[in-house]
Formats: C-alpha cells, sequence, structure tokens
C-alpha cells in the first residue's frame, strides 16, 4: 500500500514522466459538482489508500546478473497471500451501488444503509436514481436517511477522493458498474476543449489519476462469480472491513483508447469521449477512452458477412482474425464471455491479456495469453466486406469503420476486490459453487471381486 497524504509524488507512464503532487492537482483540476449533500464537501483532506503496487519481487540473478528496473511498470508481481487491506486513516465515507429494479434488493439495501449511517456514522454516497424508486420515496420511516446521504449522476459528478470504499448489493454486472464509475480524468481549462475519459490524449495537460476504492461485493444477483459475501452477517463483515481486516485481489483494467477516423460532429454530444479540434492532432478524429474490468469484444454486428480484423502487437501485425470476432480480456474476465468461447481460465493475480477469437474460420486459431503491458491495436482489415462493432464490458456499444483504430493495454489502475477469506480460496470456490468445474458423477468403487471379472 501507498503512504498517505505524506507519500511521495507517484509518476507514471500515462503522464509522460511528469511528477503530480496533490498541490498541483488542487490548484490546476477544477470541476464543476452536482453532489447533493454539502457534508461531503468537507471530506476531501486526505487522499484514500492507494492499492497498486505491492512488494516487489527479486530483480537479481545470481552475483552479478540484474533486471534493468523500469520506472513506468504498470503492476508488481507479488504472492497474492501478502494482498491485505490497510488504511492510511479510518474509512469515513463508502458508496452503495444497488442493481436498479430489483426489488428484493430493497429491504438488504434499507438495512445496510441505515447501519452505515446511524451505527457506523458514514458518510453514504447512493446514486439518484436508486432514491427515485417509488418504493424508497413512498416510505417515510427510510425517507428520514435518505436527507443524510450524498447523491450522484453516472457521467455528471466525480467521485475522485471522496469514497473511500464501495459496497455493491447484486450480481456481477454491479461490480462492472461500480467499476465502469472511476476513469481517468484529464481537463483543458478553456471553453474551447474538454477531455472526458481521457489518458494521454495530450501529453501537456494536466492528469489526474483515479484510482479505484476499494470494492466489497454481497452475493444478491444470479450467478455472483465476483460476489464472494453473503448477506447474512453483514454487519460483523462490514466492521471487519472499516477495522482494516481484509484479504484483497487486484483485478487489473484494461485501458482502452478508440480513434474515429471519420465522425459526425452534431452525434459528439451523444458519447462520453474526446473531440481534438486544437491542432495537436489530425482534424476530423475523435478518440474515446475507457477503463475495463472484463472485455473488450470485437465482434460482426448485423452483417451476415464474416468480421475481418487486424490484431497488431506492440506495432506487429500478429494475425488476421476471420470470424464472429474477437475478446480481447483481462484474467477476470476470462471466465466470463471468453471461457464460453473456449478459452483457459486465468486467476485474477496473472499479470496477461487475454486474447480469445469468437467461431473463428480456422481450426487452428487457438486463444493465446500475452504479457500485461503489451499493447494491442485492433483495425479492419482493407479488404474487409463489413464494418465492425466493439463493446466495452457489454456496454458502450459503436461501429467500427475503416480508418478506425482500437488500442488496448494494461491500465495502471486495478479494481481491489475485497476477498471473503483470500484470493486462492476465494476464486476456487467460484469455480466450483458458480461453474461447477469439473463437477462429474464418480466411477464406482473397484473391489477386489470385480477384478477377476
Amino acid at each position: 500500500m501507498d503512504g498517505g497524504p505524506e507519500a511521495a509524488p507517484y509518476c507514471c507512464a500515462t503522464c509522460e514522466g511528469g511528477e503530480v503532487t496533490g498541490r498541483s492537482l488542487g490548484r490546476h483540476y477544477k470541476k464543476s459538482r452536482s453532489l447533493s449533500t454539502s457534508s461531503a464537501t468537507t471530506y476531501s483532506e486526505y487522499r484514500r489508500t492507494q492499492s497498486l503496487h505491492g512488494p516487489s519481487p527479486v530483480t537479481t540473478f545470481g552475483p552479478k546478473a540484474c533486471m534493468l528496473k523500469n520506472p513506468h511498470a504498470v503492476m508488481h508481481i507479488q504472492d497474492p497471500a501478502s494482498q491485505k487491506l490497510t488504511w492510511n486513516k479510518p474509512p469515513k465515507s463508502v458508496l452503495v451501488i444497488k442493481k436498479i429494479r430489483d426489488a428484493s434488493l430493497l429491504q438488504p439495501f434499507k438495512e445496510l444503509c441505515i447501519f452505515l449511517t446511524e451505527v457506523k456514522n458514514m458518510i453514504v454516497y447512493v446514486e439518484k436514481k436508486v432514491l427515485d424508486d417509488p418504493a424508497i420515496t413512498g416510505d417515510e420511516n427510510f425517507g428520514a436517511i435518505t436527507k443524510k446521504f450524498c447523491t450522484f449522476r453516472e457521467d455528471f459528478d466525480d467521485l475522485s477522493n471522496r469514497v473511500d470504499f464501495i459496497i455493491c448489493l447484486g450480481g456481477d454486472g454491479t461490480l462492472l458498474y461500480a467499476s465502469s464509475l472511476f476513469q481517468v480524468f484529464i481537463q483543458e481549462f478553456s471553453h474551447e476543449v474538454v477531455l472526458y475519459f481521457g489518458l494521454k490524449l495530450i501529453p501537456s495537460f494536466p492528469c489526474l489519476q483515479e484510482s479505484v476504492p476499494p470494492v466489497m461485493a454481497f452475493h444478491l444477483g444470479s450467478l455472483g462469480f465476483l460476489t464472494p459475501f453473503k448477506f447474512d452477517t453483514y454487519q460483523s463483515q462490514v466492521t471487519q472491513i472499516i477495522e482494516g481486516n481484509a484479504a484483497i485481489v487486484l483485478r487489473s483494467r484494461l485501458r482502452v483508447q478508440v480513434l474515429k477516423e471519420n465522425w459526425d460532429e452534431k452525434d459528439a454530444v451523444d458519447e462520453k469521449g474526446v473531440i481534438l479540434t486544437n491542432g495537436e492532432h489530425e482534424a476530423g478524429r475523435k478518440a474515446l477512452q475507457y477503463q475495463v474490468l472484463n472485455e473488450v469484444v470485437v465482434d460482426r454486428g448485423p452483417s451476415s458477412y464474416l468480421s475481418n480484423v487486424d490484431l497488431y502487437l506492440d506495432g506487429h501485425l500478429i494475425t488476421t482474425v476471420q470470424g464472429d470476432g474477437l475478446i480481447v480480456s483481462t484474467p477476470t474476465g476470462s471466465t466470463a464471455y471468453a471461457v464460453a468461447a473456449g478459452a483457459s481460465m486465468i486467476h485474477p493475480n496473472v499479470p496477461a491479456i487475454m486474447i480469445t477469437p469468437i467461431c473463428p474460420h480456422s481450426l487452428s486459431f487457438r486463444p493465446i495469453v500475452v504479457p500485461a503491458g503489451v499493447e494491442l491495436k485492433i483495425m479492419l482489415s482493407r479488404d474487409a466486406r463489413n464494418t465492425a462493432w466493439v463493446s466495452f464490458d457489454g456496454r458502450k456499444r459503436q461501429e467500427i469503420c475503416h480508418g478506425d483504430s482500437i488500442t488496448i493495454t494494461t491500465s495502471c489502475f486495478p479494481v481491489p476486490s475485497i476477498c471473503f477469506r483470500d484470493p486462492v480460496n476465494d476464486w476456487f470456490e467460484s469455480l466450483a459453487q458458480c461453474l461447477h468445474w469439473n463437477v462429474r458423477k464418480k466411477q464406482n468403487y473397484l473391489n477386489s471381486e470385480d477384478e477377476e471379472f
């Protein structure tokens, strides 16, 4: 874990080597907020605990050989058993994510919020559309509690440095949604251009790096592969997290940039992206950036023709994908769409990116695993008969035309998911309970009499 407010400024490759201090961020980064409760404004005095880097592995080999240290390393490999949650200061705020339009979650949601507000004296953040549910607005007893909440709106309000940890009520999709709320912002302070969901688009711009708070996910959905906690004993479990007594698994994300060659300016306001019109990039190009927890899916869309896209790795053409499409997934996403397409399952602690074809037009095209940190690039082939479509964790679906490109690499900002026991046991428990991994009817016992026949 990184230090508190006095820690040295963190610098990564996305900042072009420039240090970003808390003081400079306060001077350069100003974003309008529409958070409803004024009590939240008093809470931004210290940085949230950072959970990106763990203990470095041994980098010496023998008496004289060593590995050159890379100051821009994305992640370090560490023993999963050593990944423990700690707090620089006691947590004061919590974001509660509830699955929308699910009546079965209303009672657990109310119980949890009352416990956090009345018993633990926490500042509770809740999405505005959750409180707009008639079943909540019509509850007069619970209405007094909701007045103490801080509300936010997706894509409008900034939660950075305001939320200490997250509690999810729902299924795996709820955790994916929580991850999507924490992106990386870059902002230019003029009326001409504002970069949103951006990273390393114009290196001279100030960069505010947003880490994801620790996430505690309760299994109240259908599958629950990523949600290890049961709600029956939520009070004791939440208390342990607040006290810092828990293990975490760092789920790596993908940093994705979609560069659009041709676009219609009138559609720009409908998408959460960046319009580059200041002359530093080609006019008429638009860059969209996303942080993806599960996978990036490129498919043929509604066309009856095969998808035909070129795959590059660190600038070199690796292969041309002909089939229904391609899945680029994290280890967390390897147990989602990728495993249904025939890929292997990878533990979240393994630093890797998985590439899985969807119904390839070649029997020899098998899924492959490449090192985390490589840069993948996907483009339509010149002789492609149709366009392609891309989606990010099942959202933000858009069309990819000739000249467009999708660049994918490992993000510097993983999702620290709080474990029920530890990263290894939780993962194998999910394989057994959710996917029924290696479940079969056992053979009958063979005794000595049976051997004679």
